[in-house]
């Protein structure tokens, strides 16, 4: 078997427990940014998040958050193979918001390295920033959920598939037979 493949059958539900770390690591820093903002009253350029707090000079470079978009894009695609049915729909979902994220950081990073900011801006601007410009820790918070909000329910009917579908060929599946029935 290629790496590939077992990465999407006997290896399976350990990449997707690893990829699943990283995810929800980068969901707590964005988390954490927000918390700073709303509940501690943190100035924005102060509130990074938990690695801000000990590396603000990376946090603050486009390269870190190109990096993880590609990271998800890649961990998206590679393990995508591994869902089947109604399962790989949401994943396939996930994997188009995931690729447009990464244009937003891919459009992030380009002006960054030519310092050709759009519409005049001090800073590289995303595409939604050209519409709520004050707001870029929500909108990343945004994107990073409606990544996350169909890569969930793709797990869930990965685990959980539905009777008329045949499980995946790996061992993330949990059959609804084999659940015990609770008595009422």
């Amino acid at each position: 078997m290629s790496l590939h493949e077992k990465l999407n059958t006997v290896w399976h539900k350990r990449a997707l427990n690893l990829f699943m770390l990283i995810v929800l690591a980068h969901w707590a820093e964005h988390l954490a940014q927000t918390f700073q903002i709303y509940v501690l009253g943190w100035p924005r350029p102060a509130s990074n998040g938990v690695l801000g707090l000990f590396y603000p000079w990376l946090v603050s470079t486009e390269i870190l958050h190109y990096g993880y978009a590609i990271v998800m894009l890649i961990g998206i695609w590679l393990l995508r193979q591994g869902f089947t049915g109604t399962s790989r729909k949401w994943w396939n979902i996930a994997l188009a918001i995931q690729f447009w994220h990464h244009i937003e950081h891919a459009v992030l990073q380009w002006q960054a390295l030519t310092h050709h900011y759009w519409f005049g801006s001090p800073v590289p601007i995303g595409f939604l920033q050209l519409l709520l410009p004050k707001f870029r820790a929500e909108i990343h918070l945004f994107y990073n959920a409606i990544v996350f909000i169909p890569m969930m329910v793709a797990m869930y009917y990965h685990m959980f598939p539905p009777a008329t579908e045949k499980s995946a060929a790996c061992s993330c599946s949990i059959r609804h037979e084999a659940i015990p029935a609770v008595a009422a």
